[in-house]
């Protein structure tokens, strides 16, 4: 998959295609159906598929001080759309002059002149432009061929929805984001140099910062962790949060990787809760937090042994 940052200078070839529209933060089983879709469209049509999105998120945009809340930051979501095997995606810059881009601004510029778009497809829900003006309707009255992609639900008739997900994962509930996804929720960083706390307690923790992913509920939670370099996934304790105790300064990741030692200083973790344990505590003494590290690494071995 090619993948874009500029409409205004895109090759000749990408002009034609059939494009699929949406932000796609997590990529989850109502997003793949849309994408698969639109791969139908574009199979009939004889034409390449493009995906069309938005780097940033336009909620960061016009809410740049709200907390983290992205599913799949960046290259996680770079990475996830390739698995679609579109042959293009474009992410265009939601900055201010996009945003006051009035519906047919938006038609005119990205979708006529920039992409030559021959047919698109959205969601049934999908508006776009100032106001969130534009939609079906618009798109369809201004000459568009249109498929829109109707209410996609699970097991339990609910729609899939990223909001959904993020509601699950800052709920501690991972099942549930995992079943909305089709996959598990993931969080990726580099290993940094924490105060080695951990080390002194007998429990080397390799530390990630959250960076733009959602906080899940803070606790300890059972975890399988991969190693850059590595194709296993191994068993870990993990506390997501700011260690009460300890009262540290920013949200982090501490992964206690079971019956495992080495330097994982500057290495990339690919993080994945399985359930939560327990909740943040603060404690009396040292002597009780280790008593409690060892209860957690007992469940998370049963959890893990289950999973």
């Amino acid at each position: 998959m090619q993948v874009f940052h500029d409409y205004k200078n895109l090759p000749p070839e990408v002009k034609g295609s059939t494009v699929v529209i949406g932000n796609f933060d997590g990529l989850h089983n109502g997003h793949r159906m849309l994408i698969e879709l639109a791969r139908k469209k574009s199979k009939e049509a004889e034409n390449k598929l493009l995906i069309l999105t938005f780097n940033p998120h336009p909620r960061r945009y016009f809410m740049p001080d709200a907390p983290p809340f992205l599913i799949t930051p960046n290259g996680h979501h770079e990475e996830l759309l390739s698995t679609t095997k579109a042959d293009y995606a474009l992410y265009l810059n939601f900055d201010q002059e996009l945003a006051h881009f009035s519906a047919d601004e938006f038609m005119q510029v990205i979708l006529r002149d920039a992409l030559g778009a021959q047919q698109i497809v959205i969601g049934d829900d999908f508006c776009f432009g100032k106001g969130r003006k534009g939609n079906i309707y618009t798109l369809k009255e201004s000459g568009f061929h249109v498929t829109a992609l109707g209410k996609i639900v699970d097991h339990g008739g609910r729609r899939y929805s990223s909001s959904r997900i993020r509601d699950a994962i800052s709920g501690g509930d991972m099942k549930k984001a995992q079943l909305i996804m089709g996959r598990p929720f993931e969080i990726r960083g580099t290993v940094i140099h924490g105060d080695k706390r951990g080390r002194e307690l007998g429990y080397p923790t390799a530390n990630i910062r959250m960076g733009d992913y959602i906080h899940p509920a803070y606790g300890v939670y059972a975890c399988h962790v991969k190693i850059e370099g590595e194709d296993i996934w191994r068993p870990a304790a993990t506390n997501i949060g700011i260690r009460p105790m300890f009262e540290s300064p920013e949200a982090l990741i501490e992964a206690y990787i079971l019956d495992y030692s080495g330097d994982l200083y500057d290495k990339t973790l690919r993080v994945r809760p399985v359930r939560k344990v327990r909740n943040e505590m603060k404690f009396e003494s040292l002597e009780e937090l280790i008593a409690q590290i060892d209860q957690d690494c007992a469940k998370v071995r049963d959890i893990l042994a289950e999973d």
